[in-house]
C-alpha cells in the first residue's frame, strides 16, 4: 500500500468507507487499519485526519449531518419564502431522496448512532438532531401561521405524522430486499400536511 491517494478527497473516502464497515460489522468491527485497507492506503494514512477511532466516529456523524442539513436547507430555499407548506413538501422530498442516494447513511444514523428527536411542540429542544430540528421547526411555523388555534397536543400529532411519513418512506426505500412502485413523491404532500 502507499500513502499517495489519487481518487479525490481521502478524508471523505475514509469516512464513507468507515460508515460501510460500521454498518456491516458494528462499532467493534471498525478500526482505522481496516478502513485504510479498504481504501487501499497505508495504515498510517487515516491518522493524518483522525487521531483515533473515536474521532473517526465523530467525523462520520458530523459529515452525514452536515450533508443532510445542507440538502434540506437547499430544498427549503427552492420554495417561495412565504410558502411554508411548499417548503415542508420540498424538505420532505429532499429528506427521502437524500437517503435514496445514501442508504448507508440511513443505516448508520438511525441504527448506529444516538439521535435525539423530541416530538413536543411547546419547548425549545436545542439538543435535537439538527436535520430533524429543522424539519420540526418548519412544521411548527406552518401550524403557527396557518392553524393558530391548534393545541400543543394537535401540534405534536402533526409533527409525529410528518416525521413518521418521511422517516417511514426513507426506511422503506433503504431496505435492500424491498422494492416498491408507489410514486411516493406525489403522495408526500397529502401525507405530510
Amino acid at each position: 500500500m502507499t500513502d499517495s491517494y489519487h481518487h479525490g478527497n481521502l478524508k471523505q473516502e475514509l469516512i464513507d468507507t468507515a460508515i460501510r464497515i460500521f454498518n456491516t460489522e458494528g462499532a467493534t468491527g471498525l478500526s482505522l487499519r481496516k478502513v485504510a485497507a479498504a481504501c487501499g492506503v497505508s495504515h498510517a494514512a487515516p491518522y493524518a485526519h483522525f487521531k483515533d477511532k473515536e474521532e473517526l466516529l465523530a467525523a462520520m456523524k458530523e459529515s452525514v449531518t452536515a450533508d443532510f442539513t445542507k440538502e434540506l436547507d437547499a430544498a427549503m430555499e427552492k420554495a417561495p419564502a412565504n410558502d411554508v407548506g411548499q417548503q415542508i413538501v420540498n424538505m420532505g422530498i429532499a429528506y427521502v431522496r437524500f437517503f435514496i442516494h445514501h442508504p448507508d447513511y440511513f443505516t448508520f444514523l438511525f441504527y448506529g448512532q444516538k439521535i435525539t428527536a423530541h416530538l413536543g411542540a411547546h419547548d425549545d429542544y436545542s439538543n435535537d438532531y439538527p436535520p430533524y430540528k429543522l424539519f420540526r421547526d418548519l412544521i411548527e411555523q406552518y401550524i403557527h401561521e396557518n392553524i393558530p388555534k391548534t393545541t400543543d397536543y394537535e401540534k405534536e400529532l402533526q409533527i409525529i405524522k410528518a416525521w413518521s411519513v418521511v422517516q417511514g418512506i426513507s426506511s422503506i426505500v433503504c431496505m435492500e430486499n424491498v422494492s416498491t412502485s408507489a410514486p411516493w413523491e406525489s403522495y408526500l404532500k397529502d401525507l405530510i400536511m
